[in-house]
């Protein structure tokens, strides 16, 4: 039986729908482990939408089998109704306070706090996670941690917030901090907090939206709670070459550039922090032990395997954009969603099943593909 002692760390970036397709992965994990396996995984990183399978993973530590097929039964039966009012009257009112706060938002002093209203979401995840058994899973050291990465409004900080074993510290850096705390569905909320799209939670004294906004190191939870590997599960494609250039049919839509603002939140600091990881380890192992330890650097290597999408998600959601209910379309018309056009803008919103399923279907043949090296690497047959 894998414990605690065993550091190897899940880290799951998702915006929005893409987290779809982390749960393909590791349904290839699952599918890769012998049929009463326990979770290779002891720390859990969840960011955005990717806080859900983390929570959903974590609490299921002693049965990863079960755990990721709840994940899938979750994902592939979602719709956009589930997560935001969908509803030609919800997207009415989310509609009209926009339009009320760009022309008379100065007579009333207030604007609206997000473009659609995730109240369903809430009830969806109180209903769905169970919290109560992240504190066994920590007893029988199934589970050292799992965090969930905010990001503060006022004060411009990201927060991991964790819960996990006692002898975990919290820590402070510039722009970063990891709070121990017990983990609960706000802190789901807030992390999913997508900028612009949902409304900011509040967390103790302060507001807080999606953690990709202000994470800069979205690999620094899962290191500074232990992790000696890990498996980065991204949704975003790290392999498009610099000569693929798409020609522009005109001026960028509002949707295509809020698209952008959000490709470049979730895709670009992962990258980034992925490459000097990368960097990070080549440097460590030209350092012998002996010297790191004589000289007092902290630095330690850690294993890392990262598993990205081979197709771009937002070109799959330009082709299914159709999926969405009506309101929520002709919402998006107005900001210049169109067919083939908008899809990075539409790829966050399209809780419809047609495309996590699609995304789900994606994860695990990319999975699958390079199964002998995820095998190698979780060391799965041991699991």
């Amino acid at each position: 039986m894998l414990t605690a002692d065993t550091r190897a760390a899940l880290v799951v970036s998702g915006g929005g729908a893409r987290a779809a397709y982390e749960v393909g992965v590791l349904k290839a994990v699952k599918d890769l482990m012998p049929r009463h396996g326990h979770s290779p995984f002891s720390i859990y990183c969840g960011i955005s939408g990717g806080a859900i399978n983390a929570v959903g993973l974590a609490a299921a530590t002693e049965d990863f089998r079960a755990g990721v097929e709840g994940l899938e039964s979750f994902w592939s039966g979602l719709h956009a109704g589930d997560v935001y009012r969908a509803d030609p009257w919800g997207v009415a009112m989310s509609g009209g306070r926009w339009l009320m706060a760009l022309t008379a938002g100065w007579l009333f002093g207030t604007g609206p706090r997000a473009l659609l209203d995730n109240t369903p979401l809430r009830r969806l995840l109180s209903a769905q996670l169970d919290f109560s058994r992240l504190e066994g899973a920590i007893a029988n050291q199934s589970l050292r941690a799992l965090s969930l990465s905010c990001s503060g409004y006022a004060s411009g900080q990201c927060v991991s917030f964790f819960q996990g074993r006692a002898d975990l510290e919290p820590w402070h850096r510039p722009q970063r901090a990891g709070a121990h705390v017990a983990l609960g569905v706000d802190h789901v909320m807030a992390s999913m907090a997508v900028p612009f799209l949902f409304p900011a939670e509040r967390l103790h004294r302060e507001y807080f939206g999606d953690g990709a906004m202000r994470e800069l190191a979205p690999l620094s939870p899962a290191v500074r709670l232990g992790a000696d590997r890990m498996l980065v599960i991204g949704t975003g494609r790290m392999a498009d070459l610099a000569s693929e250039r798409w020609r522009s049919g005109g001026r960028p839509t509002l949707a295509e550039t809020a698209g952008q603002v959000l490709a470049g939140i979730f895709v670009d600091r992962v990258s980034a922090d992925i490459e000097r990881m990368q960097q990070v380890n080549r440097l460590v192992a030209r350092i012998p032990p002996e010297v790191r330890q004589r000289e007092g650097l902290p630095w330690r290597p850690v294993e890392l395997m990262v598993i990205q999408p081979s197709e771009r998600l937002d070109a799959v959601a330009a082709n299914m954009a159709e999926e969405l209910p009506w309101a929520v379309r002709l919402l998006l018309r107005g900001m210049g969603v169109r067919k083939g056009a908008g899809g990075a803008f539409v790829s966050y919103l399209l809780f419809e099943a047609a495309y996590t399923r699609r995304l789900i279907e994606l994860g695990y043949r990319d999975a699958m593909a390079r199964r002998g090296e995820l095998s190698v690497f979780l060391d799965l047959d041991r699991t």
